[in-house]
């Protein structure tokens, strides 16, 4: 599906409707102290416990896009997801 590189929206943090810039949002780096990465290491140590099993897990094909959307006054970003799961997004007038 394409989407414009600019839409029209409501910004929250002006309280009005602006044109926004909408970029691709990528995850940050995780934590590496958080529990869920402790628990996953100490999961796979060796030593007593025995080898952990690795449940094969299928990958799903479609997602709903996030984008972050930039308000072109006050500069405010927020999340701009589309309420639609599709295979791939692409904005117009990029191949």
């Amino acid at each position: 599906m394409e989407i414009p590189k600019e839409i029209k929206g409501y910004c929250k943090k002006c309280k009005k409707h602006t044109l926004l810039k909408l970029k691709a949002y990528k995850p940050r780096k995780a934590r590496a102290n958080s529990k869920g990465t402790r628990k996953n290491i100490e999961k796979h140590k060796s030593g007593y416990g025995g080898k952990a099993k690795l449940i094969a897990t299928v990958k799903k094909q479609n997602k709903k896009p996030v984008f972050m959307a930039e308000c072109s006054e006050c500069k405010g970003k927020q999340y701009f997801v589309i309420p639609k799961k599709m295979k791939k997004v692409e904005f117009k007038g990029q191949h």
